[in-house]
């Protein structure tokens, strides 16, 4: 069976990357009917945080990439890591290195006086443990080939190859008797029964070490898909001068989790000129042969675009509940069952011209606002004393209504008509008097939602 594994490291904040690749590993395994796993790579115990972790798993949820698993926490499994070098020590397949950091760093700068690459150069490799100096706790190296190459058939970058001549005897287990990251990752997802490796390219130099320890123990090395890198609309690596980086920050600014994971779908796979394609379609469709090896470039107008279009197709109860939480945060409004059931009525309306839940929640504010309402300047600016007159004129018919949009509309062209004017006139500043501002939906479906209580005390408190 397939078995995909996200694999972040708790150091920081999911990006944007990492929550394409997440997507990838989910639609691959989900199209091939095989599984989606999740590994916290939390080995890095100075940088490791339990709040970064939370905010993994919390992206991944609203994301809808929860794995099928519980997560494994690579910091459990030191102790399979030890034992799987000491195996590897035990064949002869490493070795115990007592170079100290001193003679380490002499080397390095030896070889970098001399032009040439700073790796070890395996001094320890075939010499006798007895000659080991005191007082220097051994790290394990790999004993890895000299001659010949490694090469990995990438399902993305295609045969990639390195001399062995250019890569030293790394450490897998340091003097501590900790692993190293490279090694834990092997022993992880063989243990793991991972068998595609889909991740981003900037570890495809991980790979030929990576697949040198799998040779060492003669485990079958999984199939590996180093997909390219996100960069910024500029071309240079994506970062906060780009805009969101974190997938939290997406959430915050109001985009649907739906139309993020569309648009990171689109970023770097193709798939004829389809643009909306929602996870059923996803699923149906993707496969790694459909990746790019280009690096991809973030579009925040696209996406934004591409969330209205997602926005327009939710459902009104869903967009209510998040518009309710945006409002929630504001001390200025009043949230109550009343207010719920305003932008419930009026969503159908708000919805058409937002881009984003947080453009939505601004744009029913107003629902919420207690009486008299403030009213910003291009609202005072239409409620002239002539204004004023005519929304005192209207009130009372207005109050005859059944206060159905239907009814309202109605009420509101018998008025403009009879009394000789445009319904704009009659609609902009009855729109002012109502939300305390020139825009809303239609002013038939805003006096409907407010009700007809709020509706003629606006109105009345304009109108003075």
């Amino acid at each position: 069976m397939i078995r995909t594994r996200f694999a972040p490291s708790p150091t920081g904040l999911l990006h944007i990357g990492g929550a394409r690749t997440a997507l990838f590993n989910y639609l691959f395994a989900r199209h091939h009917g095989g599984e989606y796993l999740l590994r916290i790579e939390d080995t890095d115990r100075e940088r490791s945080t339990a709040e970064a972790t939370r905010v993994i798993l919390e992206g991944l949820a609203w994301l809808g990439l929860s794995p099928d698993q519980p997560p494994v926490y690579q910091s459990t499994r030191e102790a399979r890591h030890v034992e799987v070098a000491d195996q590897l020590l035990a064949k002869g397949l490493a070795y115990h290195c007592y170079c100290s950091a001193e003679e380490l760093k002499d080397m390095r700068e030896q070889a970098t006086r001399e032009g040439r690459p700073p790796r070890y150069d395996g001094r320890w490799r075939d010499r006798d443990p007895s000659e080991a100096p005191p007082g220097i706790a051994p790290t394990i190296r790999l004993k890895a080939p000299r001659e010949g190459e490694t090469l990995v058939d990438d399902m993305v970058q295609g045969i990639v190859r390195v001399g062995n001549a250019e890569m030293d005897d790394m450490i897998i287990l340091r003097a501590n008797r900790t692993p190293t990251y490279l090694h834990a990752v092997v022993v992880d997802d063989h243990d793991m029964e991972i068998t595609h490796v889909i991740r981003g390219d900037d570890h495809l130099t991980n790979t030929f070490r990576q697949k040198q320890i799998y040779d060492a123990l003669g485990w079958q090395t999984p199939h590996f898909g180093h997909i390219p890198l996100i960069h910024g609309a500029d071309g240079a690596k994506l970062s906060k001068r780009h805009g969101a980086v974190s997938v939290l920050e997406f959430r915050n600014q109001g985009f649907l989790p739906e139309a993020l994971c569309n648009y990171l779908l689109r970023l770097g796979w193709g798939h004829g000129d389809a643009e909306i394609i929602d996870r059923a379609e996803a699923i149906k469709l993707f496969d790694i042969d459909g990746v790019g090896r280009a690096a991809s470039r973030m579009d925040y107008a696209k996406l934004t675009h591409l969330n209205g279009v997602y926005l327009r197709a939710a459902d009104n109860d869903r967009l209510s509940d998040e518009v309710l939480a945006h409002l929630a945060t504001r001390p200025e409004l009043v949230i109550s069952d009343e207010t719920k059931h305003r932008i419930a009525t009026l969503m159908p309306g708000l919805k058409e011209r937002a881009k984003s839940v947080v453009e939505l929640a601004n744009s029913a504010a107003f629902l919420a606002l207690p009486s008299p309402i403030a009213l910003d300047d291009k609202a005072r600016a239409l409620l002239t004393g002539e204004a004023k007159a005519m929304l005192r004129e209207l009130a009372p018919q207005l109050a005859a209504s059944d206060f159905t949009i239907a009814g309202v509309d109605a009420v509101l062209r018998d008025f403009a008509e009879s009394t000789g004017r445009k319904l704009g006139q009659v609609a902009q500043p009855l729109r002012a008097a109502l939300t305390g501002t020139t825009t809303s939906p239609g002013i038939d479906a805003t006096l409907a939602a407010l009700g007809r209580d709020e509706a003629l005390r606006r109105i009345e408190n304009a109108a003075t």
